[in-house]
């Protein structure tokens, strides 16, 4: 009985697994059609990802996600550092509430965010640009990155910083030699994770974004309406590609930081 289940299990996994990336799979083979039509297999060709590679309008698009993706995550990443470290310090309460505040634009639908934004902004007279879409990324990002790194926080012996201060170092330098190298492995992580998340929303984008601040997935999705040419194809490959390496090079460094516990 136990083999039988084991054989169940393992089979109902591997069904799971193919019926999400079986759609996935076939995005990425019909990229090397050579037929304009996707329902139909031609032949094998690069044309379309030659005819991505001169298309200025894509490139642009691509150069504002990676420009938002790169700054939204370096900031992110030092607020919630910041934030994660720092509630260590407080009252077990106050830690206790702001932990409950961070996981709650975790839970709440992204739709709701981006119309809270876009009302924010424009009560602040912001006019939407690529710093709204910045600024946007960065909230909903920050306190994924703050759970992760106070995550691998509550796994560190705190006896190894107290053991520096006592060897007369300052809390700085107590945390700067011994606290951020075991730290690194998480924030590494978590600053690869929102990457790929902000590379590829659209939702708050669709809600921050003013004239001239057109992204990658926003400028997808005004293809898409016309039809789906090849290049959307060949242009969800290399995203689908890139993001499942940055997912999988995320979940690496956290594997490895657990293994050195």
């Amino acid at each position: 009985m136990g083999r039988w289940k084991g054989r169940w299990l393992l089979g109902a996994s591997m069904l799971n697994l193919i019926f999400l990336y079986a759609p996935i799979a076939v995005l990425v083979l019909f990229s090397f059609n050579a037929s304009r039509l996707s329902a139909e297999w031609h032949g094998f060709t690069l044309r379309w990802y030659r005819a991505l590679a001169a298309d200025e309008a894509l490139l642009a698009a691509t150069w504002n996600s990676l420009a938002v993706a790169g700054v939204s995550t370096v900031l992110a990443t030092i607020l919630g550092v910041g934030l994660a470290v720092g509630l260590d310090r407080f009252s077990s309460r106050t830690r206790r509430i702001v932990g409950a505040g961070l996981l709650l634009p975790l839970v709440i639908p992204e739709l709701m965010i981006g119309v809270a934004l876009l009302l924010f902004f424009v009560l602040i007279s912001l006019p939407l640009s690529l710093a709204t879409v910045t600024i946007g990324h960065v909230a909903i990002n920050l306190p994924l990155v703050a759970v992760v790194v106070r995550a691998r926080l509550h796994q560190l012996d705190p006896g190894l910083a107290e053991a520096a201060r006592d060897l007369g170092a300052t809390p700085w330098q107590a945390f700067q030699r011994v606290s951020l190298p075991l730290l690194a492995p998480a924030i590494i992580g978590s600053m690869l994770l929102i990457f790929t998340l902000s590379l590829d929303d659209f939702i708050v984008t669709f809600f921050t974004a003013g004239p001239g601040s057109t992204t990658l997935p926003l400028k997808v999705y005004s293809m898409v309406k016309s039809g789906v040419s090849p290049e959307i194809n060949a242009l969800s490959a290399i995203l689908v590609l890139i993001s499942m390496g940055l997912v999988a090079l995320s979940l690496l460094l956290q594997r490895r930081a657990l293994m050195q516990n």
